[in-house]
């Protein structure tokens, strides 16, 4: 017997039994698995399908998607992918695709098991799967311990599970759900068992669950997790004394766990007359947040007398006392419970305050990075005039004055005080810089160390500035980052000689003007005043108080005000443009030369000049950071002139500007 399929250009025939002819494996171009017989087959092609996949309905009315038709299609469409929308893994071979925006696609065995489940035909499943289901709360296996309900997308180890082979696990409760219901909370309309294609968030939670089946009314785009469906009347929770009682009748009201509004199904504590959201009733009654060092601990109100300014640390608008909130009754250091909530990298939930302070007040956390061969002691003050720094194999020396103009090799900022020196390899460190921890931990979240690591070249994990010198190294589970000195301490208030009046306080997302740069902040972190409306972008906060440019002699001095108010002297003495004197800018007052801040800084300012490094694609040598100062050779890449910082090969006459090498070049080293 033949058939002709829409799969394949030839006629499959019908096998009873499998060939022996060839002991290689076939696979079932429909569904992937092994084939056994009885399958169709063309064996000169060698495209085979089981008999569930050649005899698979072109179109079907499938009960959990009801607004569409799905169509059988051969997979894959072009260069793009999904995942099925069951079990979640990729789609390969043949897959059912709903041919509107729902954009819903099942892997053929899928759509027919689950087909079978909506119509409580569990006997038919033994023609889908490879065995017969298994009741079980046992762990069968490693994978079944970590596995979850294809249906409910909750651990399958909850309760009783049917596991029809080791792919396809679906609690028994699950499988035994009702197709159609009525429900309180939308009392119009039935709600059905569906795929959760439109991405509803569900209307009891307000939680989108976009796997696994909801009860939803299509035509109203409502949902209802199946957990929520029928949720316990009380709740109990550790961090409160009461109970919380269902209460289904819509209505709208403010959480007083979290202070935001909702509109749908709430518990309600009659013995305090709290109404919060489900999700609400099991808030973290403690956390550390990377906002604040003390522990902070969740408030259902704030006494007026416990809080001085309630504004929030973290958005800075007005936090209401009356509702929920995270409050810190040492420092009265308050933030809304959606803000701090609202990124689970930003916080963790602690045991209790006794078990954090334990744990940073571990004092094998810090270490020195230096050993004093020399000092000097005047009185009770101490100088260490010699030391042995673990980043250098030569002893360092304490001076006082500067003769020439030297980096130091920790920050790549100018030294204009104290610094430490080796006179064989002109190795440089601010004497700050010296003292820095070898070890220390990571201020927001002391379970994490941070290694001081020297001569590297980096980009930092929170400023996104790229660097050379010493950088601190977190090692968070599998994840390494590297960050700058700066960040390393990540203050969340910091002074500015620009604004002497009021701390500025950091904001993680602000958009407004910069009063140093005049850029624009768009929706990225920045320091502020917000009573004064003064504004700087986070990397703003760390410029060079002075800096040296070939355009004067002397050190160029960052300024904050012009107080020239002639026109004439609004200029830029490098690029001749006009500036605007509103912004900070270089000056000389010796030489009265002024300079934009991106002229005189350019592209990189914190990459020390004549530093090596090796790169994989551009050039088989090490390559020099330069920068030249009058003739301005032609870059290798793009023929430009090397005006700002380059790259350069002293051995072969190669330069390219770091612009043009950022492109398409990996950097492996710093050479020593």
């Amino acid at each position: 017997m033949e058939i002709e399929h829409f799969s394949h250009n030839h006629p499959l025939v019908f096998r009873e039994e499998r060939s022996h002819e060839s002991d290689e494996k076939a696979y079932c171009n429909g569904c992937g698995e092994v084939v056994s017989a009885p399958t169709y087959s063309c064996v000169a092609c060698g495209f085979h399908l089981d008999e569930i996949c050649a005899k698979a309905p072109l179109t079907m009315d499938h009960p959990f998607h009801r607004k569409h038709s799905l169509e059988l299609s051969r997979y894959p469409h072009g260069k793009c992918w999904f995942n099925c929308g069951f079990c979640n893994k990729r789609c390969d071979n043949f897959v059912y695709v709903c041919p509107s925006t729902c954009k819903l696609k099942l892997h053929i065995k899928c759509a027919l098991f689950i087909y079978i489940i909506a119509e409580k035909n569990l006997g038919e499943l033994q023609h889908i799967v490879r065995r017969a289901p298994l009741i079980s709360t046992e762990n069968h296996s490693v994978k079944l311990k970590y596995a979850c309900c294809f249906v409910c997308w909750t651990p399958l180890l909850d309760s009783p599970c049917l596991s029809f082979d080791s792919e396809l696990c679906l609690h028994k409760k699950c499988v035994e759900l009702p197709f159609e219901i009525n429900h309180l909370c939308h009392y119009q309309h039935s709600l059905f068992l569906q795929f959760n294609s439109d991405s509803l968030p569900c209307k009891i939670c307000q939680e989108t669950q976009v796997r696994g089946f909801v009860y939803c009314c299509s035509m109203c785009k409502v949902a209802l997790h199946i957990e929520c469906v029928s949720p316990s009347p009380f709740i109990e929770d550790c961090s409160h004394e009461h109970s919380f009682t269902r209460c289904l009748r819509r209505f709208s009201f403010i959480c007083g766990a979290c202070g935001t509004s909702g509109n749908y199904a709430s518990y309600i504590c009659s013995t305090c007359g709290l109404l919060v959201h489900k999700n609400c009733i099991s808030l973290l009654p403690i956390i550390k947040s990377i906002w604040h060092h003390h522990p902070i601990f969740h408030h259902y109100f704030v006494v007026e007398n416990e809080c001085g300014i309630l504004e929030c640390g973290i958005c800075h608008e007005e936090v209401n006392k009356e509702y929920g909130s995270y409050y810190c009754v040492e420092c009265k250091f308050i933030v809304h419970v959606k803000c701090v909530l609202e990124d689970t990298n930003y916080y963790y939930e602690i045991e209790s305050k006794d078990v954090y302070e334990k744990l940073n007040e571990n004092p094998t956390l810090v270490d020195p990075s230096f050993l004093v061969i020399k000092e000097i002691k005047l009185g009770e003050n101490v100088t260490h005039t010699e030391i042995k720094h673990f980043s250098h194999e030569h002893n360092l020396v304490l001076y006082d004055e500067l003769r020439d103009d030297k980096c130091c090799d920790c920050c790549s900022l100018l030294i204009e005080s104290s610094f430490y020196h080796c006179s064989e390899c002109d190795f440089c460190l601010h004497k700050s810089c010296a003292a820095l921890p070898r070890k220390k931990p990571y201020r927001p979240f002391p379970e994490i160390s941070l290694m001081l690591t020297p001569n590297c070249f980096f980009i930092c994990g929170v400023c996104g500035s790229n660097r050379t010198g010493f950088a601190y190294k977190a090692i968070r589970v599998s994840l390494t980052t590297y960050v700058c000195l700066q960040c390393g301490e990540l203050p969340f208030s910091c002074t500015s000689q620009g604004h002497k009046e009021h701390l500025l306080s950091f904001y993680l997302k602000y958009n407004g003007q910069c009063n140093a740069c005049g850029g624009s902040i768009d929706d990225e972190a920045a320091y502020r005043c917000k009573g004064c409306n003064f504004n700087l972008h986070f990397t703003c906060t760390r410029l060079p108080q002075t800096a040296r440019h070939k355009c004067d002699e002397h050190h160029l001095t960052l300024t904050y005000h012009e107080d020239n108010d002639c026109l004439e002297h609004h200029y830029c003495d490098i690029c001749e443009e006009r500036r605007n004197p509103n912004i900070w800018f270089y000056h000389c007052t010796i030489c009265d030369k002024s300079a934009h801040l991106k002229c005189v800084l350019g592209n990189c300012p914190l990459i020390k000049l004549g530093r090596r490094i090796f790169t994989e694609t551009n050039h088989l040598h090490s390559l020099v950071f330069v920068k030249k100062l009058y003739l301005y050779p032609e870059c290798c890449k793009c023929g430009q002139p090397c005006s700002d910082l380059a790259l350069e090969c002293a051995e072969c006459n190669y330069i390219i500007h770091w612009s043009c090498s950022q492109k398409d070049s990996d950097f492996i080293e710093l050479a020593q």
